[in-house]
Parts: C-alpha cells; sequence; structure tokens
C-alpha cells in the first residue's frame, strides 16, 4: 500500500498504478458501467450502498473481523487492528492490503479509514468505556442474556428499548448501564467495548484466519477419475438418447413455456431414470443450445434438438462432455425446483422463471473449495459436507444461509455430471474449474472406453454390445433392434417389429443379414435368420394407397383374411377387385392400424414405387450463444483497460481544467455530495423547499442514494434526508 498521505479516496485512487485500479474494477464491475469520467467520479461511485454491500459479500471471515477493527478503532495501523483481532500478523496484512484494493478503507498504512457507510454496515455502538463495575451492578438472568447474545452473535428482541427507570427485568438493567445498545426500537446488541471484554480483548474467541478443516478420506485419484468418467459417459450418453428420440418424436412445447410433466417422465422411462436426473439433462441440453423449441410437421411449437446437436454428435466423447460441463458450471436455473410446486402449480423443466442470479456464482464457489482438497482426497462419508459447509461459512460470512441448503443439491448434480467422482473432484475436473481448455478432454479421453464396432449375437435373439459403439455403428444397430437393459454391456432385442422398422427404412433382407454377419463375433443364430426371413416373406405383400386409402396385393387369401378379420370392422375395407381394397380411413390411420394387425403393408407412391417409411428427424435453429467460450474475459479485460484509460484521461484534463464554481448540474452535485461523504466534509447546498423558495443550509453528507441525499444538518442540529433534484447547487467548504 502506498505510504503517502492523500486528502481523500480520490486522491488515493489517482496515485494507485493502472494496474490496480483496473484490479479494482474487476473486483468490483459495477463500478465501470459506465465508464467514470476521472478518479472522483470513480471514488464517489465506490461509496454507493449498494455497491459497498457488494463489496462487503466478497470479504470471508479474517477480511471481515479486520474492517470491522478499522471502523471501530478509528484511523489506524497493522498493529492497532492486531491489538484486538486474533489473527497472525502477515492474515491482518493481507486482509488490509484486499480490504484496501477493493477501496473499502483508504488513507496511509499508519491512519487507515474506512469509507463512508461501511460503519453503518458492519460497525458495532462503542459501548461504555467501563464494563467490569458495570456488570457487577446486573443480575445473574441479565449476565446469561447478554453472553448468549454474544456467543451467538444475534441480535435481541425487546418490548422498548428506551432506558427504563427504574431498571426491573435483566433486559432493562443491561439497557440502563449501556451494557446492550439499541439498534432500532425493538431490537438491542452488544456493544464494541462489552464484545471485547466478554472475549478476552479480542474480538473473536478463535483465530479468525484459520480455515475450517476438511473431514477427508484417503482414496486414490485414479479410483475418483475412473468414477467420474464412468458418470461423465453416462450423462453424455443419456443426452444423446434423449435428443435422438426426441428428433422424430419431439415433446410439444407448452403454452406457457417448458416441459409436460407426462413428457418428462416419458424421457425418465426412455433413459432408465429417476425424474430429478431426467431433469438435469434436459436442463443440460437445452443450456448447452443442443435442445431448443423447434416447429413440427403440424408447425406446433415443439422441443427439437438444434442443428448444431449434428456437429456435436460428430465429436469425441469427451468433446461431447466438456461442452455439457461448461453448460452445466454456467446455467443459471435452478433444476432443484423442478417437480415441485409454485403455490398451486407445477415446476415444470424448461419452463421460464427458474433463473436465479447469484447461482452460478454459488456453483463456483463451492466446486473451487473442493480443489482445496489434495489430489486423491475425498470428502468423508457423513462429515465430509459439514465440513464443506463450515469452510463455506468462513468464507462467505455475509451470504444468505439459505443458499447453504444448496451445497448437498450441488454436489450431486456435479457427481451426476461427471465432474465428481466418489465426492471427490476428478483430475479433469480441476482443469476445467481452472479454465484449462484442452487438457480436460485430453485426460478424459483416456479414461473413457474405447468405441467398439461390433456385438456379439446370442440364440435368445439378443445381441451384446461389449462397450461403447461407434456413433454410425450404433444407429444402423438401432434401426434392427430394441435396447433391453443399459449397464457395462448393452443387450438389444431383435423382434419382429424391430427388423420390421429396418426394411420400413429401406433395408433389404440382404442388407440385414450382411450387417449382422459384419457386425457379429458370434455366428448368426438360426433363430435370428429366421426371424429375417419371416419378416421379409411377409414384408410387402401389402401395399397401401390413398383413395381414401387402398390396399392390394397378389395374394388373394391374404386380402380375404384381412376383410373378414374381426378387429378389421373399423378399417372400412371393401374390396374392388380381386386383388384390390379401398378404404376410406386416411393413410396415417390405416398404416399404423394394420400393423397392429399383424401384417407389414408398405408404402406406394404414385407412380407405382415403394416408398420409404423412415421417420423424418427435426432441427430446430440453434439458440445464439450468450456468452461463447473465452469471449467474456477477452470483452472484460479489454472492457476494463478502455476505462482505466477513460479515467486516466479524465484526471488529466481535471489537473488543467479551472477551478469552477459550485455545482449545479445533477450529475456534478450527485458527484460533489458522494466525494463530501467520502472525505467526511461539510457542503453548502441551495434548497429548494416545499414552498418554493430557495435557502442555503450546511450540511455534512452520510449517504447519497436512491434520488436522496442524507446528511447531518447545522440547522435542526439533526439528521435528515433531502431531494437530490431540489438541491440548485452545492460547494464544498474549506
Amino acid at each position: 500500500m502506498s505510504t503517502s498521505a492523500p486528502r481523500t479516496l480520490a486522491d488515493q485512487l489517482r496515485g494507485w498504478p493502472d494496474e490496480r485500479v483496473a484490479a479494482l474494477l474487476e473486483d468490483r464491475p459495477d463500478l465501470a458501467v459506465p465508464a467514470p469520467a476521472d478518479s472522483a467520479q470513480l471514488a464517489a461511485r465506490a461509496v454507493v450502498r449498494t455497491s459497498v454491500v457488494r463489496a462487503l459479500d466478497l470479504l470471508d471471515k479474517a477480511e471481515l473481523e479486520v474492517l470491522l477493527a478499522v471502523v471501530q478503532t478509528g484511523p489506524t495501523d497493522a498493529a492497532g487492528v492486531g491489538a484486538v483481532v486474533d489473527a497472525a500478523p502477515a492474515s491482518i496484512e493481507a486482509a488490509l492490503d484486499r480490504l484496501a484494493g477493493l477501496a473499502l478503507v483508504w488513507g496511509p498504512t499508519d491512519a487507515l479509514r474506512p469509507v463512508s457507510l461501511v460503519a453503518e454496515l458492519v460497525g458495532l455502538p462503542p459501548g461504555p468505556a467501563e464494563v467490569v463495575p458495570l456488570l457487577a451492578q446486573v443480575d445473574e438472568q441479565a449476565r446469561t442474556i447478554l453472553e448468549h447474545l454474544d456467543e451467538t452473535e444475534t441480535v435481541g428482541t425487546v418490548s422498548s428499548t428506551k432506558k427504563p427507570d427504574p431498571a426491573g427485568t435483566p433486559s432493562e438493567q443491561l439497557l440502563a448501564r449501556g451494557l446492550l445498545a439499541a439498534r432500532d426500537d425493538r431490537h438491542v446488541l452488544v456493544p464494541w467495548s462489552v464484545r471485547l471484554h466478554l472475549r478476552g480483548g479480542r474480538s473473536t474467541r478463535e483465530p479468525v484466519d484459520v480455515v475450517p478443516a476438511f473431514a477427508s478420506s484417503e482414496r486414490s485419484q485414479d479410483l475418483l477419475d475412473r468414477a467420474a468418467a464412468g458418470a461423465a459417459h453416462e450423462f453424455t450418453r443419456r443426452t444423446e438418447m434423449l435428443l435422438e428420440a426426441w428428433s422424430t418424436r419431439p415433446p410439444a412445447g407448452l403454452r406457457a413455456g417448458g416441459l409436460a410433466v407426462r413428457d418428462l417422465r416419458a424421457a425418465a422411462d426412455l433413459l432408465h431414470a429417476d425424474l430429478v436426473t431426467t431433469a438435469l439433462v434436459v436442463e443440460t441440453a437445452a443450456a448447452a443450445h443442443l435442445l431448443a423449441v423447434g416447429m413440427n410437421d403440424d408447425l406446433d411449437a415443439a422441443w427439437l434438438p438444434t442443428d448444431s446437436y449434428d456437429a456435436w454428435l460428430n465429436r469425441s466423447g469427451a468433446e461431447r462432455w466438456l461442452r455439457l460441463a461448461r453448460a452445466w458450471l454456467d446455467n443459471p436455473r435452478l433444476v432443484s425446483l423442478i417437480g415441485g410446486r409454485d403455490g398451486d402449480k407445477p415446476v415444470n423443466a424448461l419452463t421460464p422463471g427458474l433463473e436465479r442470479g447469484w447461482l452460478v456464482a454459488e456453483r463456483r464457489a463451492v466446486l473451487d473449495e473442493l480443489t482445496h482438497l489434495a489430489p486423491g482426497q475425498s470428502l468423508a462419508s457423513g462429515t465430509g459436507i459439514p465440513s464443506l459447509l463450515a469452510r463455506l461459512r468462513w468464507r462467505y460470512p455475509r451470504r444468505p444461509a439459505g443458499r447453504l441448503d444448496l451445497v448437498p443439491t450441488l454436489l450431486t448434480e456435479g457427481a451426476v455430471v461427471g465432474l465428481l467422482g466418489l465426492d471427490g473432484l476428478s483430475s479433469y475436473g480441476r482443469m476445467l474449474l481452472a479454465g484449462d481448455d484442452e487438457d480436460p478432454a485430453a485426460t478424459l479421453d483416456a479414461l473413457l472406453p474405447t468405441p467398439v464396432d461390433h456385438v456379439l449375437l446370442q440364440a435368445d435373439l439378443t445381441a451384446v454390445a461389449p462397450g461403447p459403439l461407434e456413433q454410425d455403428f450404433s444407429r444402423q444397430l438401432a434401426m434392427l433392434a430394441d435396447v433391453e437393459s443399459r449397464g457395462g454391456a448393452t443387450v438389444y432385442r431383435f423382434s419382429a417389429d424391430s427388423v420390421r422398422r429396418a426394411f420400413d427404412s429401406g433395408w433389404s433382407s440382404v442388407e440385414v443379414k450382411d450387417f449382422l454377419r459384419a457386425s457379429s463375433r458370434t455366428p448368426v443364430p438360426q433363430a435370428l435368420d429366421y426371424l429375417v426371413e419371416d419378416v421379409s416373406r411377409r414384408f410387402g405383400t401389402l401395399r397401401v394407397g390413398v383413395a381414401e386409402s387402398f390396399l392390394r396385393s397378389d395374394d388373394e387369401t391374404a386380402l380375404t383374411e384381412l376383410v373378414h378379420h374381426a378387429a378389421a370392422a373399423s378399417l372400412r375395407l371393401r374390396r374392388i377387385a380381386p386383388t384390390v381394397l379401398v378404404s376410406d380411413v386416411p393413410l396415417q390411420v390405416l398404416l399404423p392400424r394394420l400393423r397392429e394387425l399383424g401384417v407389414a403393408p408398405v408404402v406406394e407412391a404414385a407412380d407405382g414405387t415403394v416408398r420409404v417409411a423412415r421417420p423424418d428427424e427435426f432441427r430446430s435453429r440453434t439458440p445464439r450463444p450468450s456468452n461463447p467460450a473465452g469471449l467474456d474475459q477477452a470483452r472484460l479485460l479489454a472492457r476494463t483497460s478502455a476505462v482505466v484509460a477513460a479515467i486516466r484521461a479524465g484526471d488529466r484534463a481535471a489537473a488543467t481544467r479551472p477551478a469552477r464554481g459550485p455545482a449545479t448540474t445533477p450529475a456534478d452535485v450527485i458527484t460533489l455530495l458522494r466525494a463530501a461523504a467520502t472525505d467526511g466534509k461539510s457542503v453548502l447546498i441551495g434548497y429548494l423547499d416545499n414552498h418554493g423558495s430557495t435557502t442555503e443550509r450546511v450540511v455534512r453528507p452520510r449517504e447519497v442514494g436512491g434520488g436522496q441525499l442524507t446528511a447531518y444538518d447545522e440547522r435542526t442540529d439533526d439528521v435528515r434526508s433531502f431531494a437530490v433534484h431540489r438541491i440548485t447547487r452545492a460547494s464544498v467548504r474549506d
């Protein structure tokens, strides 16, 4: 820190090197939008209430206690802070550097002082100078209440904070002697001097610079990596399964947005997963821009894979996972709410309104804390998560306690996505959190199983895939067989329906048999060969057209059986020739009904050729990414450099500008008032009262915000508020 003695915070900022100003703007980005005109305006923004609150939320427990000591002890140095804060001198120096870097304290190193508003936000009433004789005057019950409030660091509630005479109840005894200070009309707290006495002259009972230790257990890092890689592979596979299914049978998009509950349950059945995991897969696919709302054949809104999904499929398994993992890390939607209720309405997947502005930072904070675990360590069973919560409370003491309830959920999601394994961070997960773009994929690729291009055909009409299948081979096999079970080895089952599906897509019986022989490491079972032959023999014996629709076949007996079939009455079939039947049922209804009756018709085009009935695959447009990888960081660095350059240019212009009179424009008035609040100076203002008359007042500004100036008014000898728009001019008094 600088050893010079700046007169104001603005002077101190002018003396900082550009690198330190840039670091301030990176830590407190709200100060840079829009770009300040000069250091004076930057200093004025740094003391605005909302900005100061955000800066305080960045502090850990040690830094917060050091700041409290600076507030309570007035202009002080590291030695003065060390007299009351239980921490090592090096930790105190580091905390003071951090506070100065955030512009929460300023001044020379031997007379540091907080900026305005900090005392109001974190300070305590000073309390009586002599505490011991006053404690001797209260009874045991009052002493117990005082110690309880001090130990829990809570605010007490009383019927009234006015000092009673005489004091009867224990709380009245404490109030009458100043051992409790009024926070407002109903609440009291322990003042600073009393706190120091109860804690043996220190601001805390324990050292504040000691981070709570992890409760961890030793595990092989290789074991953690393999467990996480298995989850990463499963998460990527489930995403692919879901999008493949929705490309041909997309679920409808709700009018109010989102995905219907029945469609989420159907997706869970497809993925063999619970609803929570399925919702995470769906939301992450949407966050990765692989899923979006498009239109189906009927021009209805539907959830479809985007056109970038096909490019994603052609990437390696690790690269596909990396895109999903980054999307999950940067997803601001609170997925854990899905399946619950918002009032009397269920919360659906993909529904608008699940965004939480703080969620990304909270998720990153939890995972970054896990990086402090040594490689080969994981959270201990039962005690690991409580120890993590204790560290997060120390790291972010001002964050709402309710957010800590989400930590177990975030850890579970991280394990499902594949960043964590066995409650420990994977090695490629560490690389990803560190911002590495290449090594995570390379490391994960070495852990994932190598895709295979063959199966093992079995006599019970099943095929066993001894590992993940190559993309093209997997699609071809899925055309011929249905998945029966998944796990380390996926089991596919052949049936008449599945084989007919391949024929519907244009395969011939010769192509099916050639594919089976080429793809199996075992001989093709006779039962499977017979199944293909049987379906091939029946396939295409009937041809369906539009008359509304017609059927024709060279096999008159087959048509006769169909006309007289008991379940075919609703089809309203009528023979118009020995080999032709017609119906008034539309083709899109007739075709599936005939297949339900056990026949295998093919569709005949207008020219008499057979039309392949492969299901169409739909795609939606890929949403324009709001934060392409690396682009946000590059923009932030460029913007910060430009803002620093603008501030320096403004400082040079201000140095050569002739002295000006009182501030009269709203922007100049606000800047002057904020600077005066920071420097503790008095200001002469012209104020337009309710009668339209302008009066002059000498005030000492305390806070400027929300269109109001809160200041001590020398005329009324009281703190009051002034509407900023009624201040016609302002000038600092010497």
